[in-house]
């Protein structure tokens, strides 16, 4: 480009703000660039991230195993991974004097445990780099001009009737239908948006009666045939919340919402441990150590007003030993640790981070630049993509590392 390009970030979140500081680090004054936000607050999901102690990415760092992250997107991430993973963003904020540290989870926050920390870092950065943030600006149109010397040229209208020119655009909305809807009047596939990252809601159970109990080593699925989702689930005073709950809820995310979230679960909540093995076990407990009053496996860490609710939903008197406990009662026990049945009958809320399966269809996105295929110098970061991963941090992580290969994919452009 003969001129000064132009850039304009629409979406002032997370992949925004992070392309516009790796497009400045990769063309070095080379452009101008500008942000447009149309709320009044930058980074909003950021801050209230992790329970606002903000879940900046997760420490695994091979990108196959990190792309089993991502219900929608593994492929393209497998790849996009080689370029730009954890390793880098944390690299990237320790540069910028943010430290990482990662919990027993692998979940990575600053050390601070404040979102402001990385908030904060974000906005020192555009400061120092003079990138300006326009609040209150409302995408009204994006119209591609193909210049006379083919140079990729786009008008974008703003609510209030303002029109401006820019070379390059850079869409960085997150799950936004009305731009969705822009997008596709410019030749793109949208593919249905549906929630994602959300709790099970039960229908009547006394289950709830044990609100705030963590069960540590639980497998969900939904019958007859869904994929178990492992993980400690924390039963909560409407039904089920915690890392396996929530991944469920993100790899059933279509599934669950053709089915308008009505749907019959099963919880196996001893590690996947199969009903036979655990009838096998408490049948040789049985012969050995008659006399020992029935228990639970001390390596399954069952809460123990959990090990009551079992006992009760099989018809087991609490005090039973095992001498007096029959085949067929070993049978229930066994099918209530392994195969409890549960009816979900409503998606809850998680609010640390809302997430939405859908978006521009990965298809027409060329993922080593992040470049659109149907509008050359139209480039695509973050959730406004058909991309999303489970909780903990792996959907910030898909932020940076498709806002890098955005930025990379600019300067190709722009210097070459």
């Amino acid at each position: 480009m003969g001129k000064k390009p132009k850039i304009a970030i629409i979406g002032a979140g997370a992949s925004g703000c992070f392309a516009a500081l790796q497009i400045h680090d990769e063309l070095q004054g080379l452009c101008e660039i500008q942000i447009f936000e149309k709320s009044k607050e930058p980074l909003s999901k950021l801050r209230i991230s992790g329970g606002g102690r903000c879940n900046v990415t997760h420490n695994l760092f091979d990108p196959e195993l990190l792309s089993e992250r991502y219900p929608r997107g593994n492929k393209e991430l497998r790849w996009a991974f080689e370029s730009f993973q954890p390793k880098d963003t944390i690299l990237w904020f320790e540069k910028r004097g943010v430290k990482l540290k990662a919990e027993a989870d692998g979940r990575m926050f600053p050390t601070t445990d404040s979102s402001d920390t990385i908030i904060q870092c974000f906005l020192n950065e555009l400061k120092s780099k003079k990138i300006p943030i326009h609040f209150e600006q409302g995408l009204v149109g994006i119209y591609s001009n193909q210049g006379a010397d083919q140079t990729p040229n786009f008008r974008v209208l703003w609510e209030g009737g303002l029109e401006e020119s820019f070379d390059l655009v850079i869409l960085a909305t997150g799950s936004n239908r009305k731009v969705w809807s822009i997008l596709e009047k410019l030749g793109h596939t949208i593919v249905n948006p549906v929630p994602s990252l959300f709790t099970l809601t039960l229908e009547n159970t006394d289950l709830i009666e044990l609100t705030g109990l963590v069960v540590p080593y639980s497998e969900i699925k939904v019958l007859p045939k869904g994929k178990p989702q492992k993980g400690p689930v924390l039963i909560t005073h409407w039904g089920l919340s915690g890392p396996s709950a929530l991944r469920l809820s993100a790899w059933e995310a279509r599934t669950l919402f053709e089915a308008d979230y009505k749907v019959d679960l099963s919880v196996n909540w001893i590690g996947g441990k199969s009903t036979q093995s655990i009838e096998e076990d408490y049948l040789s407990k049985k012969e050995k150590t008659p006399a020992e009053k029935l228990s639970p496996d001390p390596e399954w860490k069952l809460p123990s007003r959990f090990w009551d609710w079992i006992l009760k939903e099989s018809k087991i008197p609490s005090n039973k030993r095992y001498s007096d406990i029959s085949k067929a009662e070993i049978r229930v026990l066994s099918l209530s640790l392994t195969q409890t049945k549960l009816r979900m009958v409503a998606k809850g809320v998680f609010k640390e981070e809302f997430v939405t399966a859908g978006g521009v269809s990965r298809k027409d996105i060329q993922f080593q630049t992040m470049e659109s295929k149907h509008c050359p110098g139209l480039y695509f970061t973050g959730e406004v993509i058909d991309v999303d991963g489970i909780t903990g941090g792996f959907n910030f992580q898909n932020a940076w590392t498709t806002a890098t290969i955005a930025a990379r994919g600019i300067r190709k452009t722009i210097v070459t």
